[in-house]
């Protein structure tokens, strides 16, 4: 109860300026109504050590993620999946992570680089920048001394060149291979490997075998030479394609010597070879058995295996089984496999679909781009995204993105410093001034890019602004 002073007060002040608080009648809401009321919380983050990736939209609060660092605590397996539309930031994100991976004196990074322009791929400038010149598979250039990759290195083990050659001929025939024609490629690899110690085997040498078997073969057996002919004729004529057909020339001799694979970056550019073509996922089975065999070794450094058009292997039964056999190994050797695929019905509905699901389930780290929302709704019940992550998805802009890390999801903002904007653009085609015009106007200092950062942030929070009052309005509508 007011004293008669403080009562004699405030009927004054009422009296000059009417009444100072107001009485309001108790309102019945909802709880998506009255979530406005609330303040903001966010999921706690990943850490603070390894690469910075942006910020975490809703908070503001710094993203770092590293596989190798979060592997065997937050994260069963380091694989990485990306996923989303043309135009959203998938490129500039796997570019400026393997740039801030190449920090770390231990990291290794190859790319299969599937994507080109101005008859180069999509990482040539980042190899420029970095002193490296991409290893360029193209069979033009290969015809003419250009490099090789021989799927009969004695660096693959035997069993490793056998299994190889199996998959080149199943992927080109699109079926496995029956007993009789896998008993055929058999004895003639077997052959092949004892009997020419000289020199490295070639392609060559197994068509030669297949078509002229020798009678030991077929005794061992108990057949008939002319059966052990036949069997073999039809992987002779898919094995003639790489030695004297369209992909001549890339396979059919000694590797080329010179690939540096002690370098902290190695780019497959695969951007001459048809995307559409039986050519993509040999190419990238006989490139990922090779590196299997050596590149990766048990020396304690960390590899990222980033393969741009990732669909090409996932996508073949024959091929996702290598790599899914890679995949586990890898876990063991300190390796991160990225895979980079525009839609997941891509890969989901195809013809491996089985082998698909194995990859999928072993990427613990999803990352996904704006999809249309058929799209995202099919994306959210193969990855079991929360309902919330499936909604907004459809909603995102270009450099915003739902991560998926074991569970822990989160909407975050890619940043871009000034510095690394050059170098991470895909469409030079369409913006060849504006890049020049941000190319010479690029920092030079790092006070420059922490400015650039901060600018950045500056939007990403913006933007955290809009989207959540977008959120709160479609909720709202939802409700009433």
């Amino acid at each position: 109860m007011l004293d008669p002073l403080g009562a004699l007060t405030e009927a004054f002040t009422s009296f000059l300026f009417g009444k100072v608080e107001t009485t309001r009648l108790p309102v019945r809401t909802s709880t998506g109504q009255a979530q406005a009321v609330y303040l903001p919380t966010a999921a706690p983050g990943l850490g603070d050590s390894g690469v910075i990736i942006g910020r975490e939209v809703y908070s503001g609060k710094g993203y770092i993620y590293d596989p190798f660092q979060l592997y065997g605590q937050q994260l069963p397996a380091p694989h990485w999946l990306v996923l989303g539309e043309s135009g959203n930031g998938k490129s500039a994100l796997e570019k400026t992570y393997v740039l801030r991976q190449l920090r770390f004196r231990d990291r290794q990074v190859v790319v299969l680089d599937a994507q080109g322009e101005d008859g180069v791929g999509e990482w040539n400038f980042i190899a420029q920048e970095l002193g490296i010149t991409p290893i360029r598979l193209d069979p033009t250039a290969a015809l003419n001394g250009g490099i090789r990759l021989n799927p009969l290195d004695p660096s693959i083990t035997t069993t490793g060149q056998l299994a190889l050659l199996r998959t080149i001929i199943e992927v080109a025939m699109g079926h496995g291979l029956d007993e009789r024609s896998g008993f055929a490629l058999k004895v003639a690899h077997a052959y092949v490997t004892e009997t020419i110690t000289t020199r490295q085997p070639v392609l060559t040498d197994i068509v030669e075998q297949l078509r002229h078997p020798e009678a030991e073969s077929a005794e061992a057996m108990n057949v008939d030479i002319d059966d052990v002919r036949a069997w073999g004729l039809d992987v002779a004529l898919v094995l003639d394609r790489l030695v004297d057909g369209d992909l001549r020339g890339m396979f059919d001799g000694p590797t080329s010597a010179g690939i540096d694979l002690d370098a902290p970056l190695i780019v497959f550019d695969l951007s001459h070879i048809d995307r559409n073509s039986i050519a993509m996922p040999i190419l990238m089975a006989i490139v990922g058995v090779w590196l299997e065999h050596t590149w990766i070794r048990p020396d304690r450094k960390k590899r990222i295996f980033l393969v741009e058009e990732a669909w090409h292997i996932i996508n073949s039964p024959f091929v996702a089984q290598l790599f899914q056999r890679l995949l586990k190994f890898g876990r063991r050797l300190g390796l991160s496999f990225v895979a980079v695929v525009h839609h997941l019905s891509d890969v989901v509905d195809g013809a491996a679909a089985r082998e698909a699901a194995a990859i999928l389930k072993m990427a613990s780290t999803r990352t996904i781009y704006a999809q249309k929302a058929d799209e995202a709704r099919a994306t959210g019940r193969v990855l079991g995204l929360p309902r919330w992550a499936v909604e907004i998805i459809p909603t995102l802009t270009p450099g915003i993105a739902v991560w998926d890390v074991n569970g822990n999801v989160q909407v975050v903002k890619h940043l871009i410093t000034e510095a690394e904007r050059p170098l991470v653009y895909t469409d030079r085609a369409m913006t060849e001034a504006s890049a020049m015009s941000e190319a010479s106007a690029m920092p030079t200092d790092e006070a420059r890019a922490l400015q650039a950062a901060a600018d950045a942030e500056a939007e990403a929070r913006a933007e955290a602004m809009a989207m959540e009052r977008q959120w709160r309005d479609e909720s709202s509508e939802t409700v009433a």
